[in-house]
């Protein structure tokens, strides 16, 4: 392998060790001909074209590098600017891929989007390139993340997605993975299973990264124009990972620029309720692919925890574990209660509300700048905004105006 980046197109989806398609038979063919389909329109100059101008005129690309100055000055050491991906179409980095995997589903002749949702930015996604496109939609998402996502659900359905509550198991993301890919099997000859994060079989976890490094393109473009050079450090929170292999993937083979991956320490690695994967999980295949899972000694994945609903799961993208093994990126963890501080400090610094999941980018910020030179550029992809996490926020701050105006408008009801 020369430099860290794998054509994992030509290793049959493998990274290393990691990745594949173990999947039943039944969807064998239907992977394969999304594979040969995502080449032929990759290499599609209108294909590409189609992409970069809806990328540009519906979504808003490019997202600002901004310098966040009043954070740097108050924490000392490294320049920290942020790629706010918040600002684009939707709220959040995931409508990116969300736009090319919807040119691909309309160029496969299929005429129904299915998805998996934890936080509800990719359903929400999902449901807005649905509309925009004129897909019939379905989500599906675990009930508690229905119940603490409420906004982005209220969302999805204003846009016309149904969205399909799944009431087993730990009742988050990674029952409503099983529930898509079960719909997919019944479903395939008019539906496309439009896959969230650069995980999954073969070619999910390449198509994603691809559509996402349009992140760490900008970076490199936008940093050179402000600063005349490469970053020092880049971070990214991981769930599944794609914001965080978005923002890496064109820096991999630029041995200067240290990667750091940060995942959700839940309520401390100790107390077994956390969604770090590279802290406590072990090799396994499970959902379709091989790779790192928090999972019991039977193979059966563990109940996760995350204050943040997009990092509450158990598994992490193939090319992930690869660059963890490789030490190419550096993976820590960052607690609930760090996030929530986090998030304060950046609210009272920047004037920015930035979603839970990045807030664990922002965390290790925090944690990492004060100790390093100041003319060290660090950069934190903000990889979605806040304003779905308000219900949660709220509640972790307990602030009481925000549960009296609630119960205001509990009692309030509607006209009928």
């Amino acid at each position: 392998m020369d430099g860290f980046k794998v054509d994992s197109f030509a290793s049959h989806g493998h990274f290393g060790p990691y990745g594949g398609r173990y999947v039943p038979e039944m969807l064998v063919s239907a992977l394969e001909a999304l594979e040969r389909a995502y080449l032929e329109a990759r290499a599609d100059s209108a294909f590409q074209a189609e992409l970069e101008c809806l990328l540009r005129t519906w979504s808003g690309r490019p997202t600002p590098l901004y310098f966040a100055r009043n954070l740097s000055a108050r924490l000392g050491g490294a320049r920290i600017y942020l790629k706010q991906e918040g600002l684009g179409q939707t709220g959040s980095h995931k409508v990116n891929n969300c736009i090319g995997q919807a040119l691909l589903a309309r160029r496969m002749g299929k005429t129904r989007l299915i998805a998996e949702t934890g936080a509800g930015q990719h359903g929400l996604a999902t449901a807005s390139v649905a509309a925009r496109f004129g897909f019939e939609c379905e989500i599906f998402m675990g009930e508690l993340d229905m119940a603490r996502q409420r906004p982005n659900v209220f969302w999805m359905e204003q846009l016309g997605a149904k969205v399909t509550p799944v009431p087993y198991g730990s009742r988050t993301l990674k029952e409503a993975v099983n529930a898509s890919f079960k719909n997919w099997i019944e479903n395939l000859e008019n539906t496309y299973l439009l896959v969230g994060s650069a995980l999954s079989s073969h070619p999910y976890p390449s198509m994603v990264r691809d559509f996402q490094s349009v992140i760490g393109r900008e970076v490199r473009s936008q940093l050179q124009e402000a600063e005349g050079r490469l970053p020092d450090v880049l971070v990214a929170c991981v769930g599944g990972g794609s914001n965080s292999i978005g923002l890496f993937h064109p820096f991999l083979d630029e041995k200067s620029v240290r990667l750091v991956g940060v995942e959700a320490g839940g309520l401390g690695l100790e107390s077994g309720l956390h969604s770090a994967r590279f802290k406590g999980g072990k090799h396994g295949i499970i959902e379709g692919y091989k790779s790192y899972f928090l999972q019991n000694e039977d193979g059966q994945t563990l109940t996760t925890h995350s204050v943040a609903a997009g990092l509450d799961y158990a598994g992490v993208g193939p090319e992930h574990a690869l660059l963890h093994d490789l030490g190419r990126v550096e993976y820590v963890s960052a607690t609930d209660a760090e996030v929530l501080a986090a998030l304060k400090l950046l609210m009272k610094t920047e004037g920015i509300i930035p979603a839970l999941e990045s807030s664990h980018a922002v965390a290790e910020a925090v944690r990492r700048a004060p100790g390093l030179p100041k003319d060290c550029i660090m950069v934190v992809n903000l990889s979605g905004r806040g304003d779905k996490d308000i219900f949660i926020v709220a509640e972790a701050l307990k602030d009481k105006a925000w549960l009296e105006f609630l119960e205001r408008k509990a009692k309030a009801g509607y006209d009928e």
